[in-house]
């Protein structure tokens, strides 16, 4: 079963750093197309794994432990792993620090092998700030649902049906009398249906999307059963037909997600563009951002998906540069690092920052397709 990435999870997996040893970071790309068979998938994980059998002579003080290390994830690839629907696999393990965190993913990634003092974690920001993990809440006076977008489906996690009466039930009861009956059980319907989406969008942490299905004529009825913060994480709105199925569901709502993150975008790079037109907290290039972020400035990380230059990172402190030298910190000598983009999403969210993969965004063009915006 797919994982959907949180910023929490994403952050602690920044904020990683062997104190002694290396870590694998291993990205496998599961998607039918590309890996239809399990011989196809063994194949590339044993292309992919060679990589470690000979980048070993780096790590020399540590050729036994990550020798074991590449042990391990073929075993485990060859007798636990279970593809499940998952499009794509993240692998992180370190016999050494005792991490072993396999993460099969909604979305295809392509194949990468990374040995380093760091997590290799760029690939998985695209998987956080996308729509994966939206929630989809469908609901009428008699029937509540809730979805979640995994894997380009939605999956159904919670339904509720409320046996409300028909008019022909109403047996003996007054007009006025039996109407305000009605009205109580669906109220109580709406509430109970309420509670699950309050629940699901608190465990997101600040990080839930809610496409709410529902008649235009119920619209304020199921606000007055909402908690203000799912109210607020609330994106947009829709109608279907009363049994639609969750094909028909998702067609109606990914217009609307769709909408929702090119307006996240383009707020985020108003923003930028508006702090860096008056000199004000924004940093453009990657000078700029790496030293931003390596000071721990960066408030939201902007990026187009673009190869990343080489860079350079002090193995004492894990400070970035695009500069060769002496780390200005501490003076020790600072190593290469072959990916720019992983260096400053790491020291974005180790620091507590946002990280954003913007699509079609021209303003970045002449800032080498990076920039941020600031906290100080």
């Amino acid at each position: 079963m797919a994982a959907t990435i949180t910023w929490d999870h994403l952050r602690e997996l920044a904020g990683f750093r062997t104190e002694n040893g290396c870590a694998i970071s291993l990205y496998v790309d599961l998607d039918p197309a590309v890996t239809p068979t399990p011989q196809a998938l063994d194949t590339r994980v044993n292309s992919l794994l060679d990589r470690g059998d000979d980048a070993d002579g780096n790590w020399r003080e540590h050729r036994k432990a990550l020798r074991a290390d590449l042990e391990r994830i073929r075993s485990w690839m060859d007798g636990e792993f279970d593809r499940d629907g998952a499009r794509g696999l993240a692998l992180f393990c370190s016999g050494t620090e005792n991490l072993w965190q396999p993460i099969p993913l909604a979305d295809a990634v392509p194949d990468e092998f990374r040995l380093g003092h760091d997590l290799y974690v760029a690939p998985l920001v695209r998987l956080v700030s996308g729509d994966e993990g939206a929630l989809v809440g469908v609901v009428g006076r008699e029937r509540g649902g809730l979805y979640r977008l995994t894997a380009g489906r939605l999956t159904e996690v919670a339904e509720q049906h409320d046996d409300t009466p028909g008019q022909h039930d109403q047996g003996g009861w007054s007009q006025s009398r039996y109407g305000r009956h009605i009205e109580n059980l669906v109220h109580k319907h709406l509430k109970a249906w309420g509670d699950l989406l309050d629940r699901r969008v608190r465990a997101a942490k600040g990080n839930a999307r809610v496409v709410l299905v529902c008649s235009e004529d119920m619209r304020s009825e199921v606000l007055d059963v909402l908690a203000p913060e799912t109210r607020s994480a609330v994106v947009g709105w829709t109608t279907a037909e009363a049994h639609a199925g969750p094909p028909e569901l998702l067609a109606a709502v990914k217009p609307l997600l769709d909408e929702a993150r090119a307006e996240r975008e383009r707020r985020a790079l108003e923003r930028w563009q508006e702090e860096a037109g008056r000199d004000g907290r924004a940093a453009s290039g990657w000078r700029q951002v790496l030293e931003a972020a390596s000071d721990g400035r960066v408030e939201c990380l902007l990026f187009e998906e673009r190869a990343a230059p080489e860079a350079y990172q002090c193995p004492r402190c894990g400070r970035g540069s695009v500069d060769g030298g002496a780390c200005p910190l501490d003076g020790t000598e600072l190593d290469r690092h072959e990916d720019a983009l992983d260096l400053a999403v790491h020291q974005a969210l180790a620091h507590g920052g946002t990280v954003l993969a913007v699509h079609d965004a021209p303003s970045l063009g002449p800032f080498e397709g990076i920039a941020a915006t600031l906290r100080f």
